[in-house]
């Protein structure tokens, strides 16, 4: 371990003199993919270091321990060793979680997905809940948001919703989103005061960049109409919308958010893109382990993954065993307790399956 960590830091401080040297600064390119690599290893570096000192502290510590003839220095070395040792000890395990391979999605913008299920308008309100959520939580972290494609009930609920969500490690943070998501609570129609249980499915996707995924014009039929609305102004005049079908697959995408049918056909097919490196992702993953019901590596949504109790103002992740009682502050955006909680499971998981 100690031996892929210092060649890290070599490269590390062999970066750092690259990106002062003037032909690499004025090579726009050569420098941002420095500065990335450089960024992306910046903690482990750092951390090594630190471990690099204390293990030293430590030593010296150790060395007064058994050289000292004063018993109130002795005493105080002993101490101070104790705490060092500690604190060795704990920069190790960090230091080993820091060393499992990154995922190579990380760094991804996203695609996610909302659909209402089990539940009826009821699944749908919640729809809507789960996408405020998520653009409070996006806001908060200052991702940028653009909306790919919608379908709304008449009472304001979410049948499907698709949203791109940018910034730096989107993918990171709301991997662990994907899933089947469970809410308990008594709807305003019912007069009975009775307790509901409804659900909505969101799909968490690493936006697929053009070197990810190359579609071949011939493998796509693509058909044009008239999109349909609630009446009014929404409801456009001309044949805007679009419906693209990959044929190999029988994937098939929709958009008719936008009044332009080349902007509705942009968007459809960078969501159609990311499902397919989603689906070939999955594959992969499937035939790398097949017992492997990770979220996150098998694609999998078919899990119940969390379930939000109204009454009990209370939000349970199932697959960490974690109960906040705060579901009106985890609604607004507040994810990130939970959020960590399972990024430090999923690395613990691949720490013991190493």
């Amino acid at each position: 371990m100690f031996e892929k960590l210092e060649k890290i830091k070599q490269r590390y401080d062999e970066i750092s003199d690259l990106l002062s040297k003037p032909e690499v600064f004025s090579d726009n390119e050569k420098y941002k993919t420095l500065m990335k690599e450089q960024s992306s290893i910046e903690e482990v570096v750092e951390k090594y270091l630190l471990y690099k000192k204390k293990a030293e502290e430590l030593n010296d510590a150790s060395e007064m321990v058994e050289l000292s003839d004063d018993k109130e220095m002795q005493e105080l070395a002993k101490e101070e060793e104790k705490e060092l040792s500690d604190e060795v000890s704990e920069l190790t395990e960090e230091l080993k979680v820091l060393l499992i391979p990154k995922d190579p999605n990380d760094d991804k913008n996203v695609v996610l997905e909302i659909r209402a299920g089990t539940g009826g308008d009821e699944a749908a309100l919640f729809g809507s809940d789960l996408l405020r959520m998520y653009t409070r939580f996006s806001e908060r972290e200052r991702f940028k948001i653009d909306y790919l494609s919608s379908n709304y009930t008449e009472k304001g609920g979410v049948k499907e919703v698709v949203i791109n969500i940018k910034g730096k490690g989107v993918f990171g943070k709301l991997k662990f989103e994907s899933g089947v998501h469970r809410v308990q609570r008594v709807p305003e129609t019912e007069s009975s005061g009775r307790i509901h249980t409804s659900a909505a499915t969101v799909a968490v996707l690493p936006e697929a960049e053009d070197v990810d995924i190359v579609i071949n014009p011939n493998e796509i039929r693509v058909d044009v109409y008239r999109s349909s609305g609630n009446g009014g102004q929404s409801v456009n005049t001309t044949d805007s919308a679009v419906r693209i079908t990959h044929i190999p697959t029988g994937l098939i995408v929709t958009c008719q958010d936008e009044k332009s049918q080349l902007k509705n056909k942009d968007k459809a097919m960078k969501i159609l893109k990311t499902r397919l490196y989603d689906l070939a992702k999955s594959e992969r993953d499937s035939e790398l382990s097949e017992n492997r019901k990770s979220q996150v590596g098998s694609g999998d949504r078919s899990e119940r993954i969390r379930t939000y109790n109204f009454p009990q103002g209370r939000v349970t992740d199932h697959r960490i065993n974690l109960t906040l009682y705060k579901l009106d502050a985890f609604l607004d955006g507040e994810l990130h307790e939970v959020l960590e909680a399972l990024a430090i499971n999923e690395k613990q998981e691949a720490l013991v399956s190493e």
